[in-house]
């Protein structure tokens, strides 16, 4: 081939990536061009992932598995994870930490941190260790929510969770509901030598490995997502840790002992949540919206426990499940919610009058706006979404509000719009 067939060549191949280029940024773009607009009729809430968010922590410190996130009345956005040093490896990530230290970098932050809407670390707090003697930090934290009084609620799904614990908003101890190990009552475990787990979905004084925290401040009481060994929600009094009452899938008291089986979509649902229950999130109409993760679905009752309907999302997941966590956006009518999906990696917006899903966003991966087992949702009041990521993911990410427009071609219902990459 002379060199003026080389050249002819190249054009075209040349000529073939641009186009390629173009098809996967329009693709990954998702509708970037589409016109936007600040009037919620005009379509559904758009983001772009900010990719500096949050800055750089101080002393080397690094987040491990991040499975909790809110936003408290100033707009800080508050995080928890998971710091014990089983979560990362000792000589590949952790090297500081160890004894002798291997090297200069790095060790575990504190589990507890709180951000200012610029992404800098205000305090960090908490942890195995800190503890005052009238308190146990959960062997394995897990949800992190911020009350109207800004006071700090961590669950825990760790082996002898049982318990809630409640902090000021410096990590001063407050309360703790549940007392920690009052389920491991069964036969001791040959394998461990300790007791084995045992569920009471009925128990009026202890918790079975409690997912997440929602707060209702004007009726003074907290809703347990109880959780990733109780098959319920639980409410109790937010000052006394009191029970007030507790409920099941359809309302129905919760039963331990019902063999659910394996989960399929096209089985009749099952009657118990088959956990974990995930999330309880309170509306302002006073709904309360039940992840109920392995079956897919979200159930969504009054406050007393009376059922009201249930909604499946992406019913063909198996294994983790589809529904991790849910936030409202912050309108009067939180027109809009946003679900968290781990296992299929992406973030649902769900219309919620209607239920339905209208379009989602993200992928698979470790890239800005892209999600490793995107764990936690929440919102603040301009809208903007925050993000965590559990196992490797590990990280906090931001999803900066810009405006309404309609549903990219070829991502509606549960289809995702991509990764949303800002567009200039």
């Amino acid at each position: 081939m002379n060199r003026k067939q080389n050249l002819l060549v190249g054009a075209a191949l040349a000529a073939v990536a641009l186009v390629v280029v173009g098809v996967n940024g329009a693709e990954e773009q998702s509708g970037a061009g589409a016109p936007l607009s600040m009037n919620p009729n005009n379509g559904v809430p758009t983001f772009e992932v900010d990719p500096l968010f949050p800055k750089n922590l101080p002393n080397h410190w690094l987040m491990g598995p991040t499975i909790g996130v809110d936003v408290d009345s100033r707009d800080h956005i508050w995080v928890v994870h998971r710091n014990t040093p089983d979560n990362f490896v000792a000589n590949t990530e952790i090297g500081l930490a160890q004894d002798p230290p291997l090297s200069e970098c790095c060790q575990p932050g504190p589990p507890v941190l709180e951000f200012d809407q610029a992404g800098n670390l205000v305090q960090a707090w908490g942890g195995p260790g800190t503890e005052t003697g009238d308190y146990t930090w959960p062997a394995s934290n897990h949800g992190i929510t911020v009350d109207g009084m800004d006071n700090v609620w961590i669950g825990g799904n760790g082996g002898p969770d049982s318990h809630v614990v409640k902090f000021d908003r410096q990590g001063n101890f407050l309360l703790q509901v549940g007392r920690s190990g009052a389920r491991m009552t069964g036969p001791v475990s040959e394998r461990t030598g300790q007791p084995t787990p045992q569920r009471d979905s009925l128990s009026n004084d202890s918790f079975g490995r409690v997912a997440k925290i929602s707060i209702d401040d004007a009726a003074n009481e907290a809703y347990f997502a109880d959780g990733y060994f109780n098959r319920r929600m639980a409410v109790v009094d937010m000052t006394t840790g009191e029970m007030k009452r507790f409920w099941g899938a359809y309302g129905n008291e919760p039963d331990d002992d019902l063999d659910l089986g394996r989960y399929s979509e096209d089985a009749e649902p099952a009657q118990q949540f088959r956990g974990p229950v995930h999330c309880g999130e309170i509306s302002n109409d006073g709904l309360v919206y039940v992840c109920d993760r392995a079956g897919d679905r979200i159930q969504i009752f009054q406050k007393d426990g009376t059922y009201v309907s249930e909604h499946f999302v992406a019913p063909a997941t198996l294994s983790q499940g589809s529904t991790w966590d849910i936030d409202f956006s912050h309108d009067a009518e939180q027109r809009w919610i946003y679900l968290a999906d781990g296992q299929n990696m992406k973030v649902y917006i769900i219309e919620r009058e209607t239920m339905k899903t209208l379009t989602a966003f993200g992928d698979g991966g470790r890239q800005p706006g892209m999600f490793f087992a995107v764990h936690s949702v929440a919102v603040d009041s301009k809208g903007n979404l925050y993000t965590t990521e559990t196992y490797e993911g590990s990280r906090l990410q931001k999803f900066t509000f810009k405006g309404y427009a309609p549903v990219p071609e070829g991502a509606e219902g549960e289809n995702s719009q991509g990764v949303l990459w800002p567009t200039n």
